[in-house]
């Protein structure tokens, strides 16, 4: 909840060119409270899961997204930096609008796509448009479901460009190394969380990455919401 004497961020609507899915994309940007553009401030991903869009981690969720809240609330008790948080539509295809069913190769690429879509095309316009602190120690990505999923694959690809890793109740099928082999791309926090009542993702998924990072020794925390 809002609460007194404590400043919160704006939420704007804007759009980016994605080269891999040649057309203009919207996202949802919160912006510092008393945004100062001769300062630079850290920014954090934040993806939405399979069927939402731009406006499901920051505006809607079920019900209202107290995004804006939770992150103002941190910063006032200082518990987190001021920063960008940028809510992408994920969804990145030259020839779908958007995904169409979980079982549906289009669908799942799309989402895949934004593995690279948001190095290649949103992570500069962003630097480009905002007073951003660059470099992956200013830079995290994390997600919901399908978010999860594309957010831990963001992070083992290109770990050179971010520093800060989640994935909350992440979907099925994210592959890759479970590990970073060079010692300055291994992200400096790597989080996993999971629910025990998660009906559609279940627990077992997030346990399985939770899992892979431990046989590799990937120091990372693994979360379990009862």
């Amino acid at each position: 909840t809002k609460k007194q004497g404590v400043q919160y961020g704006t939420i704007k609507k804007e759009t980016y060119f994605s080269k891999k899915a040649n057309k203009n994309k919207p996202y949802n940007i919160l912006l510092p409270a008393n945004y100062d553009e001769s300062k630079k401030y850290p920014v954090l991903y934040l993806l939405h899961g399979f069927f939402e869009n731009e406006n499901r981690m920051i505006t809607q969720g079920n019900g209202q997204m107290y995004t804006q809240q939770i992150i103002g609330n941190a910063i006032a008790e200082g518990a987190a930096k001021d920063m960008f948080v940028v809510v992408p539509f994920v969804f990145t295809s030259a020839t779908m609008n958007d995904a169409t069913g979980f079982a549906d190769q289009g669908s799942n690429e799309g989402y895949d796509n934004f593995v690279d879509d948001i190095v290649d095309s949103l992570m500069p316009h962003i630097e480009s448009k905002y007073s951003v602190a660059t470099g992956r120690e200013n830079t995290a990505v994390t997600g919901f479901s399908m978010g999860g999923r594309e957010s831990l694959q963001i992070g083992m690809k290109h770990g050179d460009k971010f520093g800060y890793v989640g994935a909350i109740c992440p979907a099925p099928g994210a592959s890759g190394a479970w590990k970073w082999s060079n010692p300055d791309e291994t992200p400096y926090l790597v989080m996993i969380t999971g629910g025990t009542q998660d009906d559609v993702v279940g627990l077992n998924t997030p346990e399985g990455y939770h899992n892979n990072f431990t046989k590799n020794n990937v120091p990372h925390v693994w979360h379990v919401v009862n």
